[in-house]
């Protein structure tokens, strides 16, 4: 039997061995676009930042004032049509973020409200992600919104972009994540996002797709292994890698210029039941 690192907390290791008896063996080179970095046992939210500099031999370059997402929108691969439509806002907050001020609010479906507040308590407080308030929650807070480049020190390339977006009035992490994109088996290019967890991450894929309105949504949510969607992946013990594709959990994100603001509307769904949503005001930093 397949077994989860015994030498951490018990909440951690149990949700591990549950993923490894429903998920898959997974062989890193067989499925490049799924693979992104792992936490380490002790510490997420900044302490990954550093273990994973250190590990691969990177600078950590930060205070980039201008850096984005993505480098260019052109790495998505839309069609000139859809490069056309899409809103000119929502291609330079992409390629930079970093010039961009959040203030953020969420709302919760009360049936998964004390989901919520398990999470944290047992999980995302304690490792430093993933962190969804449920007390105050539809209040609107203003969000430090840092993105960190880890650059190969010889050729100067950034080889991970960090995005690390934190409470100004707590210093709580609400999400640390690698941003990039990749190529699912179909061929179709996404946006993927990292969450490193401790000896794991939770990856989510997202296709772009461009609007009427030139906003953009990105779409996870898929039907099997190799679609857009959210996955857990971990190592076990004895080094082996797994990953579990979560097919009942949907996501949306739709960022555009409405009414000469820019925003961004976030929807989750668990079972088809809504979960939360999640809105962001994005504004220009002074």
């Amino acid at each position: 039997m397949h077994v989860a690192e015994p030498r951490q907390k018990f909440q951690d290791w149990f949700t591990q061995q549950w993923n490894i008896l429903r998920g898959k063996k997974i062989t890193p080179d067989e499925v490049p676009w799924l693979m992104g970095p792992f936490g380490n046992l002790n510490g997420i939210g900044e302490a990954f930042i550093h273990q994973l500099a250190e590990k691969e031999n990177l600078k950590i370059v930060r205070d980039t004032a201008d850096r984005g997402l993505l480098p260019s929108i052109h790495q998505l691969n839309l069609s000139e049509k859809e490069l056309s439509r899409l809103s000119k806002e929502v291609i330079h907050f992409y390629e930079h973020t970093a010039s961009y001020q959040l203030e953020f609010n969420i709302k919760w479906n009360p049936f998964f409200k004390v989901f919520g507040s398990m999470v944290n308590r047992l999980f995302s407080r304690r490792i430093h992600q993933l962190y969804l308030p449920t007390k105050k929650a539809a209040a609107s807070e203003p969000l430090n919104s840092e993105l960190i480049a880890l650059v190969d020190p010889k050729s100067n390339k950034p080889i991970y972009t960090i995005w690390l977006r934190t409470f100004i009035s707590s210093g709580e992490v609400v999400f640390s994540g690698v941003y990039g994109t990749c190529t699912l088996p179909s061929g179709k290019t996404c946006v993927k996002a990292v969450f490193p967890l401790p000896k794991g991450n939770a990856t989510v894929i997202m296709i772009p797709v461009v609007q009427n309105d030139g906003s953009l949504q990105l779409i996870s949510s898929g039907k099997k292994f190799g679609d857009a969607g959210f996955y857990f992946l971990l190592q076990d013990s004895k080094g082996n890698n797994w990953s579990q594709y979560i097919r009942s959990f949907h996501d949306s994100l739709t960022i555009g210029c409405y009414n000469g603001v820019l925003q961004a509307k976030q929807h989750f769904r668990l079972w088809n039941k809504h979960v939360l949503s999640m809105n962001y005001k994005i504004e220009a930093k002074k």
